[in-house]
């Protein structure tokens, strides 16, 4: 059984080897045509190639680029209808005859729609039709009887997402429009959510001056219940940062510390978040210098916290 396995997943592989040394300019012109679509990008097949059809046309759809399936045999009773002027139309078999394919052809053509064909037959009815034809033949299936679509589902696929992309990379799309398409789950939360959304701001925020003292200091890392303290200069900028952990360390050497100002055992240098950074750059930030909290900044330039972010809220908010 192992070894059935090994050839399975050596054989695919090869099989998507295979179309990497194929790449030319017809999927730089494929790609074109779908930059230059002005309307939806609609992929159609059938069978085992249908299901690898939604599949990319789903990856398309997240990454940028308007996708929807049609479905052949009920595209000849009705659906052609999902069809519209600005379209584009990447139509998928293996042998390039499917009948329920060849049969909406005429009318992808008599509707003036780009027509990019993925087919392993580029001499097939399919692949004459195409306005650019890709060539997704394999050597072989992983099928040890040569009939179940095995590596040539697999090089469809992903030769659709090579499609899927490039795409992406030419748009320019950002992980931010990446999260506009996904706000459910952990997955939308770690990319929609931003530090303003989840920080603490105004009289939450602890901060106390240079000269107070540590005993008085303590006061403000206990009642804002965060474990940390900012300390600014007079003109509110932060200067430096007190955490229980310090407290700890301090005591532990046995250091007079009760009636020290705060100034003079702070540690200086207090990494930074800002307020329009993904919540999930302040997590890495953190994991990054073990600590467990964050002062927020408006911008760059700006020296006076506008709040202040812990690892608690990240996690309560499903960031983490």
């Amino acid at each position: 059984m192992i070894e059935t396995a090994k050839n399975v997943l050596q054989v695919e592989a090869d099989a998507i080897l295979a179309l990497s040394d194929r790449l030319d300019h017809r999927f730089e012109k494929a790609v074109e045509m779908i930059l230059a679509c002005r309307g939806r990008v609609v992929i159609t097949g059938m069978g085992k190639s249908g299901l690898i059809c939604q599949k990319v046309a789903a990856t398309m759809a997240s990454t940028g680029t308007p996708a929807l399936f049609l479905h052949p045999a009920e595209g000849i009773h009705g659906d052609l209808g999902m069809l519209m002027k600005g379209d584009v139309v990447i139509a998928v078999s293996n042998s390039g005859e499917t009948e329920e394919i060849t049969r909406i052809l005429p009318v992808i053509k008599r509707m003036g729609l780009p027509l990019i064909a993925m087919t392993g037959n580029v001499g097939s009815a399919l692949g004459r039709a195409g306005d650019v034809t890709l060539d997704i033949s394999v050597k072989e299936e992983a099928c040890p009887l040569g009939l179940a679509p095995t590596a040539s589902t697999t090089a469809t696929l992903a030769l659709g997402d090579a499609m899927a992309v490039a795409l992406l990379v030419q748009r320019g799309f950002r992980a931010e429009d990446f999260a506009l398409f996904h706000p459910g789950g952990s997955l939308g939360k770690k990319l929609l959510l931003r530090v303003e959304d989840m920080m603490h701001a105004g009289d939450d925020v602890p901060l106390v001056g240079e000269q107070t003292l540590l005993k008085e200091a303590l006061f403000e890392i206990t009642s804002k219940k965060l474990g940390v303290t900012g300390v600014v200069d007079e003109n509110g900028g932060l200067v430096g940062v007190f955490t229980d952990g310090d407290l700890r360390r301090c005591i532990e050497s046995g250091f007079d510390i009760l009636n020290q100002p705060i100034s003079s055992i702070m540690s200086r240098n207090p990494k930074r978040i800002l307020r329009g950074n993904l919540a999930a750059k302040a997590l890495q930030r953190m994991e990054q210098h073990s600590i467990t909290s964050l002062f927020v900044f408006e911008d760059d330039q700006s020296p006076v916290p506008v709040g202040i972010i812990h690892i608690h809220d990240l996690l309560k908010a499903g960031v983490a």
